[in-house]
């Protein structure tokens, strides 16, 4: 969800460009890119009796799967994934961009009330969910959902048929799918997602949404689509009963710490006592709470890390995910960058220096797969292609400074 990161939790959201045009999707939402090889139609008589055995009706099981036919590609997208060799900073900077700060800026404007409510009614922070709604599908973008998105049934089905590995997994998502068709909370042509089956403004995999999804705007259905009020109450029930959050603590702070590393845990006052203190000088709120001490990298920032940034790792088992997450939600709220720097970093761009990259790219024949100041798997292989070409080591992807530099002397 975005341009959208590669490197996700695959089980949860794993979002990557389908290889059928979006208008032949739309129009044939279960057309699959090659007839269904031999022995799915056994494979597919033979999963009947399972999934109507866990109680899905035989009218879902006709509507849903009687005609389907496997998304064998999705095979090669689990292959075929992207990868940019990103350092700490590149990462961070990447997610924690000048649209994603804006945009999350003006989605709280929009929806104050709705981010009010869920504080109240479940303690989550509105700069935490902001973050993930912003870096899981740029805001509910609908572009995300046409052009990066696809039924999901072919995948699943494909998937729980044939997956190398985890086929109990795929077997298991694909029935929670049909029960989500079977209580009318969803249809077919609706649930469009990656292939991995995640859908939806914070991505829910079809286990999340039938178990952990909640009808938070009282339309009588649970959907992670549309008005994004159970999609957001929903995630943040996913914080507190999966994550384990702690309503009214920050997920943390930069701190100064000469010599500190990782892995000791007190509280804060105790970590006051001993010298640590906030990198902007302020005092810790609450100094019974515990953190645990962090340094991504030696020489670079460190961080005292409550129960809430662990809530947030929950969601994404990458620490440079839950971070990027739990920063972009500060800055969106108003708070500086970090103050210590990374080693060998450079700032972000702004919104119009990534457009300006975007179109000398376009222009110099690489195509970023739009212009609108977001950096994703597009831009970033545009990126990669250009360095490779003109011999800018590391070819790692990354739209920086130096990029930039280069791609204004060309001109």
């Amino acid at each position: 969800m975005k341009q959208f990161d590669s490197r996700t939790n695959l089980t949860r959201r794993a979002l990557m460009r389908s290889g059928l045009g979006a208008g032949a999707l739309l129009a044939h939402p279960f057309a699959a890119l090659a007839a269904a090889p031999p022995g799915f139609e056994q494979w597919r008589d033979g999963f009947r009796a399972h999934a109507l055995a866990k109680g899905i009706s035989e009218a879902t099981w006709a509507r849903v799967m009687g005609h389907v036919e496997p998304d064998m590609s999705v095979f090669k997208q689990m292959q075929d994934q992207p990868e940019f060799k990103e350092e700490t900073w590149q990462y961070i900077n990447r997610r924690v961009s000048d649209w994603r700060i804006i945009a999350g800026k003006e989605a709280l404007r929009k929806h104050e009330a709705l981010f009010a409510r869920i504080e109240h009614d479940f303690g989550v922070e509105r700069g935490t969910l902001l973050a993930l709604w912003g870096v899981e599908s740029a805001y509910g973008d609908p572009q995300v959902q046409r052009n990066h998105m696809r039924p999901v049934f072919p995948s699943l089905a494909a998937l729980a048929w044939r997956a190398p590995r985890r086929r109990a997994y795929w077997e298991s998502e694909l029935i929670n799918a049909l029960k989500i068709v079977d209580r009318g909370w969803s249809n077919p042509e609706e649930m469009r997602g990656s292939w991995a089956g995640a859908m939806g403004h914070t991505q829910w995999m079809p286990e999340v949404w039938l178990n952990v999804g909640i009808d938070y705007d009282h339309d009588g259905r649970v959907s992670p689509f549309g008005k994004p009020d159970d999609a957001l109450g929903s995630t943040a029930r996913y914080l507190v009963d999966r994550g384990k959050y702690h309503r009214g603590e920050h997920w943390g702070f930069e701190v100064r710490a000469p010599g500190a590393s990782s892995g000791h845990n007190r509280t804060y006052a105790a970590w006051t006592s001993a010298g640590v203190a906030r990198a902007d000088g302020k005092p810790f709120p609450q100094p019974g709470a515990s953190a645990q001490m962090w340094v991504p990298v030696p020489g670079g920032p460190a961080f005292l890390l409550g129960p809430n940034f662990y809530s947030v790792r929950s969601y994404n088992p990458s620490m440079n995910y839950a971070l990027a997450i739990c920063h972009l939600g500060d800055r969106i709220l108003g708070e500086p960058p970090f103050l210590q720097p990374f080693p060998g970093s450079e700032r972000a761009l702004t919104l119009a220096e990534v457009q300006e990259m975007q179109v000398r790219l376009t222009k110099a024949g690489f195509d970023t797969g739009g212009t609108d100041g977001r950096v994703g798997n597009d831009t970033m292989q545009a990126i990669q292609d250009y360095q490779n070409k003109m011999g800018l080591l590391p070819a790692d992807g990354y739209g920086g400074l130096k990029v930039l530099a280069r791609l204004r002397q060309g001109s």
